[in-house]
């Protein structure tokens, strides 16, 4: 989809270039920054093999309707690639529940380190044939993990998963229930990060929000918000906000497709702001009064 990632578009891209496939690209809307199902439907008519979408947009924070794109699209005879590195520090990912074929995480988006985590179906990795060395297993997991594993790796995000699941009101429950406990309090209150970010983000004058904003609503975003500021540059003002001790990001966060369909690709993309757990309404409030500053200065500290 034009929500996605670049990682979850310019790989599908390549490997159809290879092979000659056809690819159908789902649209959003721009000023509600959610994706466009009637386009979904439109490009299901075609009959595809694969539908990849993003759980969560790293530039926008929507979440996507995944279970409902799951059904349309098996519905549809195609195979479902989900990619949940921007929803899985936000709340509980039931693989099951979604019915989805893959959906892949970095577990550094969740405390952890540097390590991708794929789920996939075991009869659909059981019947692909992936490039390996002779000597590896024929039967999955195996086929799939040639060599000797990331020892270190793993054991980094075992401590990143122990580090959610003591977040959990009652850290003494089975240890599903006791993720699922955490993840349900992280994103009741994340639900306040994001309704003062949304309060604070649009008090600031001549502050452009992109994607959505409808506080009724805020149940269907992660507490990532991403805009402009009449007068600076995205890095001029990320650069101030930086010396101000507020740390964002500017530009498209990999998340090219985004900032193409808002005519943003050119003129430095956005400035990107997000919340996780451990922050404070306080900080919202602060990041408000350094934004307010900023507007007042109109790009001239």
């Amino acid at each position: 989809t034009r929500l996605d990632h670049d990682a979850n578009v310019a790989p599908w891209l390549q490997i159809a270039e290879d092979n000659g496939v056809r690819v159908e690209r789902v649209d959003f809307d721009v000023e509600e920054g959610t994706l466009r199902l009637e386009t979904l439907a439109q490009a299901l008519e075609t009959k595809p093999k694969l539908v990849a979408v993003g759980y969560a947009s790293n530039a926008l924070g929507t979440i996507n309707p995944v279970k409902q794109i799951t059904e349309m699209a098996h519905q549809a005879g195609a195979l479902v690639y989900v990619d949940a590195v921007q929803y899985a520090p936000h709340g509980t990912i039931d693989v099951q529940d979604l019915d989805c074929d893959v959906l892949v995480t970095s577990a550094y988006k969740y405390f952890a380190t540097h390590v991708g985590v794929l789920y996939a179906r075991h009869e659909l990795l059981d019947e692909l044939r992936p490039y390996k060395v002779r000597p590896a297993s024929n039967e999955p997991p195996g086929k799939w993990e040639t060599g000797t594993g990331n020892f270190e790796g793993i054991a980094g995000v075992l401590g990143g998963l122990e580090y959610l699941a003591s977040l959990a009101p009652a850290p003494r429950l089975p240890r599903r229930e006791q993720f699922v406990a955490a993840m349900t309090a992280i994103q009741k209150y994340e639900l306040t990060l994001s309704q003062a970010l949304l309060d604070t983000l649009q008090a600031v004058p001549g502050l452009q929000l992109y994607g959505p904003t409808n506080p009724m609503r805020l149940a269907e975003r992660v507490p990532t918000f991403s805009f402009k500021l009449a007068g600076w540059a995205p890095r001029q003002l990320a650069a101030y906000l930086g010396q101000r001790g507020i740390y964002v990001w500017d530009g498209n966060y990999y998340a090219l497709s985004v900032t193409e369909r808002l005519g943003l690709e050119g003129q430095g993309g956005m400035v990107r702001v997000g919340a996780v757990h451990y922050n404070t309404v306080a900080e919202v409030q602060r990041l408000g009064e350094v934004l307010a500053e900023a507007a007042a200065l109109k790009g001239k500290p």
